[in-house]
C-alpha cells in the first residue's frame, strides 16, 4: 500500500489505536498493512538467498542423520532372523557385528545431530538479524506520514513478537518438517522392502492424516493471524501508556487503562486459547489414525508370521519402523503450530516492507545552485501550493508565498491555522497535493535527502534528545564536528554555562528522551545542534515554548546573532517570538491574512494589532 499525503483512508489502510473498553468485533485487524501477493515468499527467498550454501549443508547433514538413525531396525531384523540363531550354532560374528552397527549407527546419528543444530542456528540467526536490520533501515526510512498513522507500539512488535515467531519456525519447526518428511520417505521404502503388503499399508493410511493436517492449515491461520494482531494491540497499549505515563498520573487514568488493558488482553488470552485448541483437535485427531493403523497393521502381519508367510524379524523391524513413522506426527503439529505462526508474522512484516515512502526520494536529485552573495541563506518559494492530511479536508487550499533569502519571517495564528503545516512542507515531511515548494529555484522534491537536510533544519515543539553525551546530541546534524565547534555553538544559544555546571559537562550522559536535564535545558541542546548544523533555512516550529521568560530572552538574543543572513521560519505561539521577526504572516484557515513589518502590523488595526495587544495586557 503506497501512502501519500492526501490519500483517503478506507477501512483496509486505515490505522486506529486499540478499541475502549467494551468494544468487540475485528477492529484488531485494521492494523494489518496488507503484504502485495506473493511478497511473504519473495520476503523468505531473499533471506536465505545468500546463506544457499550453508542451507545445502544444513540438509546434506540432516539427510545423513536420518539415514543413520533408520538402519537400525534392520539390524534389529538382521539381529532376530540371523544373528540369533547363528550365534546358537556358535557363530559369534553376526552378532558382533550387529553390534558395532548399532553402536556406529549411534555415533554417527548423534554426531551428524550436533552438526546440523550448529549449522541450522547459524543459518536461522542470520536471517534473524538481517530481517530487523531490514525492519529498522526500512522504518527509519518511511515518511512521518506513516509515522504518524502507525503507531511505534506496532512497530516494536513487527520487530520482536513477529521476529521472535521466525525464530522459532528456523529453530524448532523447519527441522520437525524435515525430519517428518525424511522419515516418511525412508521408512515408507525400507516397509514396502521388508513387506509390499505392509508397506502398501502404512503409505495408505497417510491419507486421512493428510487430509487432517490440510484442515489444521486452514483453521490455525486465521487464529495465528487474529492472535499477532492481539499481541501487537497489547503492546501498542503498554507503550503507550508508559510513554505518558504523566498524563495518566495527573489525569488519574489507571482506572480507565487498566479496563482497556484487560479488553486487549482478554482478546490476546482468547486468541491463545484458539491456538491451544485447533493444536489439540490435530494432536488428537492424528493420534486415532496412526494408533488405528498400527494396530490394523501389526494384526496383519502377526496374521502372516502365524502362516509362515512373513518372517518374525521382518515383523519386529516392521513394528520399529511403524513407531518412528507415526511417533513423528505429534512433532508435526510443532511444526504447523510454529508455520502458522511465523507466517502470519512473517506476512505482517512483508505487508511493513512493502510500505513506500510518500516522500519518496527522486530518481534522478539535483544540487542546489551556489549561493547568490555573501548570504547564508536562500530563497523560498510556495507556488501554488495544496496541501491535506489523509484524515480531513484541505489544510492549504491555495497558498503562495516567497520569502527572500536571508529574511526572518514569524508565522502566527490560532490553532489549526496551516502554520505547522507550512513548516512541515517546507522540511518535505510532507509533498504538496498540488503546487511546488521551490529552495533558490529548485522544487524541494528534486532535493536528495542529504542535501535538503543540509539546506533545511527545524526545531520543534517537543525537543527529542537520544540516550549519549551532550555532545553526541548537539553533533548530530554535524558528527565529524570538533569539540571547540560544539562548544561554540552552545555559547551562541546561551547553553555552554548550564552544561558545564553538569557533572560531567559536555561528556554528561543526558540518558532517554534527556531525562537528566529539564526542558528548557532540553530545547537550548536542541537549538545548539540546529546551529551546529549551519543550514540555509532554520525552521522554528513553537521551539521556544518550553522555555520560561529568562530562558527564552535569552534564546532570542542569541538567535538575532545567529539567524543575520540566514532565512528563518518561526511559527510563533508566543507573540514574544515575533521581536526577532522582520517580517509576520498572519495565517487563518489555511490563507495569509496579513503580511508586513511588525511595527507596522502593531501601529494598524487588524488582526495582529488586536492578537498583540492582548498579549501587552496579560503582561500587565
Amino acid at each position: 500500500m503506497t501512502t501519500t499525503a492526501t490519500s483517503t483512508p478506507t477501512a483496509d489502510d486505515e490505522l486506529p489505536g486499540p478499541p475502549r473498553a467494551g468494544e468487540g468485533g475485528d477492529v484488531f485487524d485494521r492494523d494489518v498493512l496488507p503484504a502485495p501477493p506473493g511478497a511473504t515468499l519473495a520476503l523468505l527467498r531473499s533471506l536465505l538467498a545468500p546463506l544457499k550454501a550453508r542451507a545445502a549443508l544444513t540438509t546434506a547433514l540432516l539427510l545423513l542423520q536420518q539415514a543413520a538413525v533408520q538402519v537400525s531396525p534392520l539390524l534389529v531384523a538382521y539381529a532376530i532372523d540371523t544373528a540369533v540363531p547363528a550365534f546358537r550354532d556358535h557363530r559369534h560374528g553376526p552378532l558382533i557385528a550387529v553390534a558395532v552397527g548399532c553402536l556406529v549407527s549411534a555415533l554417527l546419528s548423534g554426531g551428524l545431530q550436533f552438526a546440523f543444530i550448529e549449522t541450522s542456528a547459524r543459518v536461522s540467526q542470520d536471517v534473524l538479524l538481517e530481517l530487523r536490520g531490514r525492519i529498522f533501515r526500512h522504518a527509519q526510512a518511511l515518511s512521518v506520514d506513516f509515522h504518524e498513522r502507525y503507531t511505534s507500539g506496532r512497530l516494536i512488535s513487527r520487530s520482536t513478537t513477529d521476529v521472535e515467531s521466525l525464530r522459532e519456525l528456523l529453530d524448532e519447526g523447519l527441522q520437525e518438517l524435515v525430519t517428518v518428511v525424511l522419515s516418511f520417505v525412508y521408512i515408507s521404502a525400507m516397509l514396502l522392502w521388508l513387506d509390499l503388503g505392509l508397506g502398501a499399508l502404512a503409505v495408505a493410511s497417510f491419507v486421512p492424516l493428510y487430509l487432517l493436517v490440510r484442515l489444521y492449515q486452514r483453521r490455525a491461520g486465521r487464529v495465528y493471524r487474529a492472535r499477532s494482531t492481539a499481541i501487537a494491540a497489547v503492546i501498542v497499549k503498554f507503550v503507550e501508556t508508559m510513554n505518558g505515563i504523566r498524563p495518566v498520573r495527573a489525569f488519574r487514568r489507571e482506572a480507565a487503562n487498566d479496563a482497556e488493558f484487560a479488553v486487549l488482553n482478554g482478546r490476546h488470552e482468547r486468541t491463545n486459547g484458539d491456538a491451544l485448541l485447533e493444536m489439540a483437535r490435530y494432536v488428537v485427531g492424528s493420534r486415532l489414525v496412526a494408533n488405528t493403523a498400527v494396530a490394523g497393521i501389526v494384526l496383519w502381519g502377526a496374521y502372516q508370521v502365524a502362516t509362515g508367510s512373513l518372517e518374525l524379524g521382518v515383523l519386529a523391524a516392521a513394528v520399529l519402523y511403524l513407531r518412528r513413522l507415526y511417533d513423528p506426527i505429534d512433532r508435526l503439529g510443532i511444526f504447523l503450530n510454529s508455520y502458522q505462526s511465523a507466517a502470519a508474522s512473517l506476512e505482517k512484516i512483508a505487508g511493513l516492507l512493502a510500505q513506500t515512502p510518500s516522500v519518496p526520494e527522486p530518481s534522478v536529485p539535483r544540487g542546489l545552485p551556489p549561493r547568490k552573495g555573501d548570504l547564508p541563506g536562500r530563497e523560498v518559494v510556495f507556488d501554488g501550493v495544496r496541501f491535506g492530511y489523509r484524515t480531513g479536508g484541505e489544510v492549504l487550499p491555495r497558498f503562495d508565498l516567497t520569502l527572500p533569502a536571508g529574511q526572518t519571517v514569524a508565522v502566527v495564528g490560532a490553532t489549526g491555522a496551516g502554520k505547522s503545516t507550512l513548516a512541515k512542507l517546507l522540511a518535505r515531511f510532507y509533498d504538496p497535493s498540488d503546487g511546488r515548494v521551490l529552495l533558490d529555484g529548485v522544487d524541494v522534491r528534486e532535493l536528495s535527502v542529504p542535501e535538503l537536510r543540509r539546506g533545511v533544519v527545524m526545531v520543534t515543539q517537543e525537543a527529542f534528545l537520544f540516550s549519549g553525551t551532550v555532545a553526541d546530541n548537539i553533533a548530530i546534524g554535524r558528527p565529524d564536528a570538533t569539540r571547540e565547534e560544539i562548544e561554540r555553538a552552545a555559547k551562541a544559544i546561551g547553553a555552554h554555562e548550564f552544561i558545564g555546571a553538569l557533572p560531567d559537562g559536555y561528556d554528561t550522559d543526558v540518558r532517554k528522551r534527556g531525562g537528566r536535564i529539564s526542558a528548557g535545558q532540553r530545547q537550548l541542546v536542541a537549538f545548539a545542534r540546529a546551529l551546529l548544523a549551519d543550514p540555509a533555512v532554520l525552521i522554528l516550529d513553537e521551539a521556544t515554548s518550553s522555555l520560561d521568560i529568562p530562558g527564552e530572552r535569552a534564546v532570542q538574543r542569541a538567535m538575532a546573532t545567529v539567524l543575520r543572513g540566514r532565512t528563518a521560519v518561526v511559527i510563533a505561539h508566543r507573540l514574544s517570538t515575533v521581536e526577532i521577526a522582520d517580517r509576520v504572516l498572519v495565517m487563518e484557515q489555511g490563507r495569509i491574512v496579513e503580511d508586513g513589518r511588525p511595527d507596522e502590523l502593531i501601529a494598524g488595526t487588524g488582526k495582529f494589532a488586536r492578537l498583540h495587544r492582548a498579549w501587552r495586557d496579560s503582561l500587565a
